[in-house]
């Protein structure tokens, strides 16, 4: 009888213990595929995985999953144009689809002022700038920069036969693009009563044409696509300032940006970004 007893408790203690293995086994089996699934979700880091491997830097997100969006100010050729169809052209906008491309990212583009383009990447409506973007203090308060991939210099347009000199500039009424260090060097040197800011650098060169301003102090590539189209214009032979161009993103956001500086160096690396700018601005 004891005998008996025993082994039916023994039988009890064994179903006892498969009942909770089984019990075990099915609690933890979706937990391995679950952790893979809501580490690999699309919406957390859209171009993680794209870039991660290439650049073996820290995931990143971007604005739109899949895209790469660049504000800029599509009137500053040859950096940044409008063709006859409404697409756009240039050097930034070359450089920054080959970025895309290496990060796996489709490029999106944001077309406004630059003032704007400047402030989108702070209010989360695009990832980067690129429009001949300099690195200055005021920018380095809110915004992070690329490593340099190109050399811009700031000229002066007058009307030939002029009388404006670089000695004389004080004394003239100067137009700049709004937000850009043309507008911050001649506000800085001469005053705001001496400069007029306009929204691009066309609409400056329009208000030379018709007698406004008296001269244009803008970057010497899109300054010489302005000249080229515009007869009675000229350049100052003497150089304004030189500066170097950037990519901006947001403050702080340190995983894009190396990510941006990672491909960046890879494409200076192989020529890609030599061949743009030369394809745009051939060596004279």
């Amino acid at each position: 009888m004891k005998t008996m007893k025993k082994l039916t408790a023994l039988l009890l203690a064994l179903c006892m213990a498969l009942a909770l293995c089984a019990c075990s086994s099915g609690d933890s089996t979706p937990t391995p595929s679950a952790a893979p699934s809501e580490a690999g979700e699309p919406s957390a880091a859209p171009s993680a995985e794209a870039s991660e491997p290439a650049q073996g830097g820290a995931a990143f997100t971007t604005v739109e999953e899949g895209k790469l969006t660049m504000s800029t100010n599509a009137a500053f050729p040859p950096y940044e144009m409008t063709t006859d169809s409404g697409d756009f052209e240039g050097i930034d906008v070359e450089i920054a689809a080959a970025i895309a491309e290496k990060l796996g990212l489709e490029l999106d583009i944001l077309d406004t002022d630059f003032d704007s383009a400047l402030l989108a990447v702070n209010q989360g409506k695009s990832d980067m700038v690129m429009a001949g973007v300099s690195v200055t203090d005021d920018r380095l308060l809110v915004m992070d920069f690329s490593d340099t991939y190109a050399t811009g210099i700031q000229v002066v347009i007058v009307k030939e036969g002029s009388d404006v000199t670089l000695d004389n500039l004080g004394e003239k009424m100067i137009g700049v693009q709004k937000g850009t260090t043309g507008w911050q060097y001649c506000t800085d040197d001469y005053g705001e009563e001496h400069v007029t800011a306009y929204d691009n650098g066309l609409t400056a060169v329009q208000a030379l044409v018709s007698g406004k301003v008296d001269c244009v102090v803008i970057d010497n590539a899109p300054a010489q696509e302005f000249v080229k189209a515009n007869d009675g214009l000229t350049i100052l032979d003497t150089e304004y300032a030189n500066e170097d161009y950037s990519i901006g993103v947001d403050k702080g956001n340190t995983a894009l940006l190396d990510a941006i500086n990672g491909a960046l160096k890879e494409l200076i690396a192989d020529g890609t970004v030599q061949q743009i700018i030369d394809k745009y601005i051939p060596a004279n």
